[in-house]
């Protein structure tokens, strides 16, 4: 009987093995995997050992460690199918024109995602907004989700005054991302069932949830309703801490009164500047046009200080959004100053001599290798300027620091072999490499797209727990068009198949 979702399969049969510094004997030769309680048990040339139980054939594809994304926003995420796509936005009164289709939703509002304006050639205007859009509360919100545009009925609805622009940024939006996915869990859970199905067929068994909420109780709700699909760690934003640390939540713990051990706590998340996109990433250099613009600080090292040190001493790891190279400063400043442990989110640019700093001070870099060629022509205008180097992952994995991989979706899908893609080509459609010297190996960006990430490369081994991925292809050998379709026949979470094809 051939496994479905669901099952156990005892021996997965007819597999290959690829990844970096393998120790094993089989070369390219096909073996059998076999499982037993969640674990890899043993691992033997094909057919060489009996074949009990339920088996899984494998069909000669590559058996890699499963998948992990180190950074979702998973409700902003879920949300965005019911969201009208605005990427393609070419201006301001075009994106306008978009939403005026836009069916109005339950709530009475329209809501779309994902327009750039730092592409765009014209300012956006309220007028230009409400002309289009009428007297229905209307949200625009921007690809990198630090601004959001409003039309005079929704800033009224909100209770900001209309400006002349209806652009708020930063904390302000943030408010409104937050009030509009305060979503009914009836509603939501089923998106987010549909979500991590979805990354489970590209061979993703876990992810960290960095939602702007106190997380712990969505995703022990999930659970008990037979949420089983993905590993789940979960960020503590700094309204949280008190909370957190009052409650005795350590990273790595078990969600409490969770009805599985898929849901653990995760870090600290401190958001400490902007973005490329809204222009107030903190630089060391002005923005083009505007010299007075050197980006946000948003969070000043005293209280990045405290924040730390206080985690730190709860036992939670810190992750840091630091996407200017000022902020990426700070932010390995207040690691060096706090001996905090965890991660800098996005690391977007950072100056040459803070590079090896994050391999010294043990920091990992958490990047989105798809923001390189989401960004490459904001980069070369907007950043033109920057003496820092932009989107550096060959500079950071050659210092030695630990890449882990991810999305941040919604502003990039949750797609993990977008990401290696990115990170190995650092191209897409048909466009020539972009920074090609950052450049980093497949084996590499492999390893960066599992738990561990690229320092400590993901092995299969006899005693590992079963987080497995079946691919039609070797990930190592693959051409760019052949690892962004990558195609995933079979995933196991703790040895139990979440995907199956």
């Amino acid at each position: 009987m051939t496994p479905t979702r669901g099952d156990a399969p005892d021996v997965i049969v007819n597999a290959r093995l690829t990844g970096s510094d393998r120790t094993d004997p089989f070369g390219a030769d096909a073996v059998d995997v076999h499982l037993a309680e969640g674990l890899v048990v043993d691992i033997a040339p094909a057919g060489a050992l009996a074949r009990r139980g339920s088996v899984l054939d494998a069909g000669g594809g590559w058996l890699i460690p499963g998948l992990w994304d180190h950074h979702v926003h998973v409700v902003q995420w879920a949300l965005t199918g019911d969201r009208v796509p605005l990427g393609e936005a070419t201006t301001p009164a075009h994106a306008a024109e978009l939403m005026s289709r836009a069916a109005v939703r339950t709530d009475g509002r329209r809501v779309g995602t994902g327009f750039r304006d730092a592409l765009w050639h014209e300012v956006p205007t309220l007028a230009v907004l409400d002309a289009a859009t009428g007297e229905v509360p209307t949200y625009l919100i921007n690809a990198d989700v630090h601004s959001v545009w409003l039309n005079s009925a929704a800033l009224r609805r909100e209770g900001f005054e209309p400006d002349g622009i209806g652009m708020l940024r930063e904390e302000p939006a943030f408010e409104i991302s937050r009030r509009l996915n305060a979503v009914a869990a009836d509603l939501v859970d089923p998106l987010v069932a549909r979500m991590a199905q979805d990354a489970a067929a590209r061979g993703v068994v876990g992810l960290l949830d960095l939602d702007m909420a106190w997380n712990e109780d969505a995703w022990v709700r999930r659970v008990a309703s037979g949420f089983d699909t993905l590993r789940v760690s979960f960020g503590i934003y700094p309204e949280f801490l008190d909370r957190a640390v009052s409650e005795g939540l350590q990273t790595g713990d078990l969600a409490r009164g969770a009805a599985s051990d898929l849901v653990r706590v995760g870090p600290l998340k401190v958001i400490t500047d902007g973005s490329l996109g809204t222009r107030t990433a903190a630089c060391s250099h002005a923005y083009p046009d505007d010299p007075q613009n050197h980006g946000l600080i948003t969070v000043d090292i005293a209280t990045l200080v405290d924040l730390m040190t206080r985690a730190t001493g709860a036992g939670l790891a810190s992750a840091i959004h630091a996407i200017g190279d000022v902020a990426n400063s700070q932010a390995l400043d207040a690691f060096a100053a706090t001996g905090a442990w965890g991660t800098i989110e996005h690391a977007q640019l950072v100056s040459h001599a803070d590079i090896p700093r994050f391999a010294r001070l043990g920091v990992g870099a958490s990047v989105q290798p798809e923001h390189a060629l989401d960004d490459r022509d904001l980069t070369d205008s907007i950043w033109a300027g920057q003496t820092a180097q932009p989107y550096p992952l060959r500079a950071l994995s050659d210092s030695g620091a630990n890449l882990l991989f991810g999305s941040d979706a919604p502003v990039a899908p949750l797609d993990p072999w977008a990401a290696m893609a990115a990170a190995v080509f650092r191209t897409r459609g048909g466009r020539g490499p972009w920074q090609a010297s950052q450049r980093v190996d497949a084996a590499t960006a492999l390893a960066a797209s599992t738990r561990g990430g690229s320092a400590t490369a993901a092995r299969i081994q006899p005693g590992d727990v079963a987080d497995l991925a079946v691919c039609e292809r070797d990930p190592l050998e693959a051409d760019e068009r052949g690892m962004r379709d990558m195609s995933v026949s079979a995933t196991l979470l703790g040895g139990r198949l979440t995907h199956v094809v």
